[in-house]
């Protein structure tokens, strides 16, 4: 494999108007790609934005919205842009999981779940982030309901029946929930408009949408097109799935990479599987312009799968420095930011301790970068990543990635090695001021570089 130059591969098959990318706002130049381009029309407050996932039952000894409005001023000065909101409606009782239920089991969609407070206290909530330039976005569960979610008694007809003309889950272990029906266009129907009471009363600015590739694509365009109606609204897919971001959706998870970042932990695979998935794979050849989300934790895999420490060990900072630089937008689970070192119960109150935030002031740092630098701005609207060769490229990955004036150059060495590294190529070459020690540094054409064990550099040119 080369990696003298290796950059996401393009045609030149067409170009694409590009006013359809972007509601308002700075347009860059769009080119298409193997997977085509997104025709989703990106809020302008979206281009530079990451994500910060909020957990309310477990966020403060309260679990309300009351508790979390006092980390508001915090959590504007980490940098935070989106904040989205796991799902707060009412969860059903019937065949409830556990003592407290799953947040996705929802018994009302346009109802507040008292465990949390009131909908007037949302509202506030909803308000204060407005006020601090922050955006909140709503976990959204399409695909299913509680069993005794209302409209299993006034719209029977709005879910799917077994062979004996029962209701039934989508599968064996999402026994708490019963699979709604696409195929009855009252229920798309019913469905958009309880989606609209959020945008329409309570100022919501879009949704994240659970197991969204479970549900037919064309609802969610629908959906998008409606809801757009009413004003712009970020949309974020719980799916790697190409399909839904020609229309639909600004973001998808980057769950392949996630399980890359964990093997390499572990020592099972190299960075050569980075270079597969970006310069190969093309990062699943996702449209150009959507932007995928990057995440070292999320509360699915805190609670089930282990925290960013079980799973990525030393190289917990370096994978951090890693998803918020590559191409895509980062998102942070709460408690990341405090080093929380522990698995939340899912279905019982299990709260997060905060410490001494010991994490604030790093990834303060890093989403401070991602805002003001264009090189890393999200989707197209960020530079493009091209890999600095090293003579060792099974341990280290490194990139410049540059966008008009703004410039980075990022090292990671992903082992737990000690290493002496010689960098190829000329594209690292300039004047850098590095982002963490604040030390200045001009390279030229002969570059060495020692590197500890899990440890990286990120080099912000001058």
């Amino acid at each position: 494999m080369n990696l003298n130059r290796m950059i996401t591969k393009k045609t030149g098959a067409f170009l694409m108007p590009v006013f359809f990318l972007l509601a308002c706002g700075p347009v860059p130049e769009q080119e298409e790609t193997t997977a085509g381009i997104s025709m989703v029309q990106h809020p302008a407050w979206s281009v530079n934005a990451n994500i910060y996932e909020v957990n309310t039952r477990q966020f403060s000894p309260e679990g309300t919205f009351n508790a979390f409005a006092d980390h508001l001023d915090r959590l504007q000065d980490l940098g935070v842009d989106i904040l989205w909101f796991m799902p707060i409606q009412p969860i059903g009782e019937k065949n409830r999981k556990g003592t407290l239920g799953s947040y996705y089991s929802i018994a009302d969609y346009t109802a507040i779940n008292p465990e949390f407070g009131t909908m007037a206290d949302f509202k506030r909530v909803v308000d204060m982030a407005h006020e601090r330039g922050m955006y909140v976005i709503l976990d959204w569960v399409a695909n299913h309901t509680a069993w005794d979610h209302y409209w299993t008694e006034t719209n029977p007809e709005f879910y799917t029946r077994d062979e004996e003309g029962n209701f039934h889950p989508p599968n064996e272990d999402w026994s708490d929930v019963l699979q709604l029906d696409y195929d009855n266009e009252a229920l798309r129907d019913a469905m958009i408009a309880e989606m609209r009471f959020w945008i329409e009363e309570i100022g919501l600015d879009g949704f994240r949408c659970d197991v969204a590739d479970y549900v037919p694509t064309d609802f969610w365009v629908r959906a998008r097109r409606e809801l757009e109606e009413i004003k712009p609204i970020y949309m974020l897919a719980e799916a790697e799935n190409q399909e839904l971001h020609y229309h639909a959706f600004e973001s998808g998870y980057g769950w392949r990479l996630h399980h890359i970042m964990n093997a390499i932990a572990l020592g099972e695979q190299t960075v050569e599987a980075i270079d597969e998935y970006f310069f190969v794979d093309q990062a699943g050849n996702f449209p150009h312009g959507s932007y995928k989300m990057y995440f070292i934790t999320n509360h699915d895999e805190n609670s089930w799968a282990g925290t960013e420490f079980d799973r990525l060990g030393d190289g917990v900072e370096a994978f951090a420095v890693f998803t918020a630089t590559v191409p895509g937008m980062i998102l942070l689970y709460n408690g990341q930011e405090a080093g929380f070192d522990r698995m939340l119960e899912f279905f019982e109150k299990d709260q997060i301790d905060w410490g001494d935030f010991i994490y604030h002031d790093f990834y303060k740092t890093l989403l401070a970068l991602k805002r003001e630098n264009k090189a890393l701005w999200n989707g197209a609207f960020g530079g493009e990543m091209l890999r600095v060769p090293t003579d060792r490229d099974k341990e280290v990955f490194a990139f410049v990635r540059e966008k008009e004036d703004d410039k980075v150059f990022v090292v990671l060495n992903l082992s737990e090695k000690s290493l002496h590294v010689h960098f190829e190529g000329d594209d690292y070459q300039g004047a850098y001021t590095e982002l963490f020690s604040g030390e200045q540094f001009s390279f030229g054409d002969d570059l060495h570089m020692d590197l500890g064990p899990w440890s990286y550099k990120v080099f912000v040119k001058q």
